[in-house]
């Protein structure tokens, strides 16, 4: 008898026939990807058929892949400095954004996972989903905001959490952990200025830092 994430499962390729590109499991939670041309017709199925009826959206985030599954070749990692390097992951299957959907069925009791990709890096722009799901509206902002992922058709689509000045989207990867601009009261204009940034990055990973032969120090712990 198949269980109840296997039977979600079978109900998604039927529902969505070949918009589905991709249904996988893993850790009892079902992931759905579809692609951006396909997204509106989708959504409209996972929500209004009886036999999935997802009539809540519960939460979206944009996603940033530009380096998935990448290792850094320009540090040293020691024992004592950080946890043991993952395993590089596989590839995503397209496109550097992506948005992802958290989605609940109250009426048959289970979630689901939407991913969809962005096509054009450059310029990445999906389809939104206020009409669908109102509760999408500040979502799609922040994604907006965060990530630079435009919503076509979203009626007020601006930044929710970073000042109107702000330059860029602060969880791109490529984004300087310093930031673009520094802000500042300047006493002889008698406002707030924007100004470049003027400290320097540095590196955050935790380092330890010792001599070659610190061990053999007079005084020193051996063994």
């Amino acid at each position: 008898m198949p269980t109840r994430i296997e039977t979600l499962s079978g109900a998604l390729t039927v529902a969505l026939g070949e918009k589905l590109k991709s249904c996988t499991i893993a850790l009892g939670e079902v992931t759905a990807v579809i692609a951006a041309a396909d997204l509106r017709f989708a959504m409209r199925t996972l929500r209004d058929a009886p036999e999935l009826y997802f009539e809540t959206l519960i939460d979206l985030s944009g996603v940033d892949y530009s380096a998935y599954g990448g290792e850094r070749t320009d540090m040293d990692y020691f024992a004592s400095d950080a946890t043991p390097v993952e395993p590089a992951a596989p590839a995503p299957p397209a496109g550097r954004f992506a948005v992802v959907y958290h989605l609940l069925s109250l009426a048959n009791n289970w979630r689901l996972r939407v991913r969809a990709f962005a096509p054009n890096e450059e310029f990445p722009v999906l389809p939104s989903m206020v009409d669908i799901w109102p509760s999408a509206n500040w979502y799609e902002r922040e994604a907006f905001d965060f990530f630079g992922i435009v919503f076509e058709g979203h009626p007020d689509l601006r930044r929710i959490l970073t000042d109107y000045g702000f330059v860029g989207h602060p969880f791109r990867k490529d984004f300087p952990l310093s930031g673009q601009v520094e802000m500042r009261y300047d006493p002889e204009q008698g406002r707030v200025i924007y100004q470049p940034v003027s400290i320097e990055p540095r590196e955050v990973t935790p380092r330890i830092i010792r001599e070659e032969n610190y061990a053999e120090e007079a005084g020193s712990r051996k063994g």
